[in-house]
Formats: C-alpha cells, sequence, structure tokens
C-alpha cells in the first residue's frame, strides 16, 4: 500500500476533517475475470461486458467494466483511506448521489481518493457523507463519483 489510512481516534477528530481530501488508494486492475463475476452475481450479462468479440466492434474496442461493478469497488478502497476507531458498528446507509463519466476498459488500472464532505448526528449514531472519486490510470474523466454515507455507532 502506498500511503498508511488516516486513522480518526474520535468523533470530534472525523468532524474537524469535514473538507479534506484523504488522499489516494493503490491502484487496482480490473481484468476480464472480475467482469465475468460481476456478471455472474448480478445477471447483467450485456455484450458490451462479457462479450469480447462483439465489443472489439463497439465504441469502446474492448469489453468496459459494469457502473455498478466500479462502484461496488468503494467499500474495498476506502479502508486504504481511512478508518474511524471507537465506534461498537459500521453501516453502509445508502449513497446520496453516483456518475459514472467515463467507462472502464478492460485491463484499466483505478484508484479512488475521498474528500470528507459532512458529519452530524443520526439515528442513534454519527452520519458520515464522503465523496469518492475513482480514476482510471491516464484517463481524463473520473469513471465513478458518489456521495456514500456511513452510519457509526459508538
Amino acid at each position: 500500500m502506498s500511503q498508511q489510512p488516516r486513522v480518526f481516534a474520535s468523533p470530534d477528530e472525523l468532524r474537524a476533517a469535514v473538507g479534506e481530501q484523504l488522499g489516494w488508494t493503490d491502484w487496482l486492475e480490473i481484468d476480464q475475470k472480475r467482469i465475468d463475476a460481476f456478471a455472474e452475481a448480478t445477471g447483467d450479462h450485456q455484450w458490451i461486458h462479457v462479450d469480447p468479440e462483439r465489443a472489439a466492434a463497439g465504441p469502446f474496442g474492448t469489453t468496459i467494466a459494469h457502473g455498478f461493478l466500479t462502484l461496488s469497488l468503494i467499500p474495498s478502497l476506502t479502508p486504504q483511506l481511512f478508518r474511524v476507531e471507537g465506534v461498537r458498528m459500521g453501516v453502509n446507509y445508502g449513497v446520496n448521489k453516483v456518475r459514472f463519466p467515463s467507462p472502464v476498459p478492460v485491463g484499466s488500472r483505478l484508484r479512488a481518493t475521498a474528500v470528507v464532505a459532512e458529519l452530524t448526528e443520526a439515528g442513534g449514531g454519527l452520519q458520515l457523507v464522503t465523496r469518492v472519486t475513482i480514476e482510471r490510470e491516464g484517463g481524463d474523466k473520473p469513471v465513478c463519483v458518489a456521495e456514500t454515507v456511513a452510519r457509526f455507532y459508538l
């Protein structure tokens, strides 16, 4: 891992970080095996994702990852950026907004960054909104921008 995750030891430390960017994750290669496994798991077998021969003649010249596959990487990437200590439990509460500004061709390398957007009290715990941006190596636009919501219970 290229950087150590930022450790927030208290809600006050997390609150003080609102507006801060939390660095970058390591690069992660998106291969056809991962795309095919996601297609199997979700039932989304659209040719642009799983048929290399047909996709070669398509608009991207190759297969591309599902947008939701890219989104689903966030829980595995963000622990490289930060962790919150002193909580009994943390849960994924949802996503406020998601966009996929550009495709992820097979073989792409992706990495993520995040900004602590907001910390409020909610549902008997703390609600953290994080703006996560996933970029493709060599790409000129992000491949995913998502505003994720997590709840932490102390």
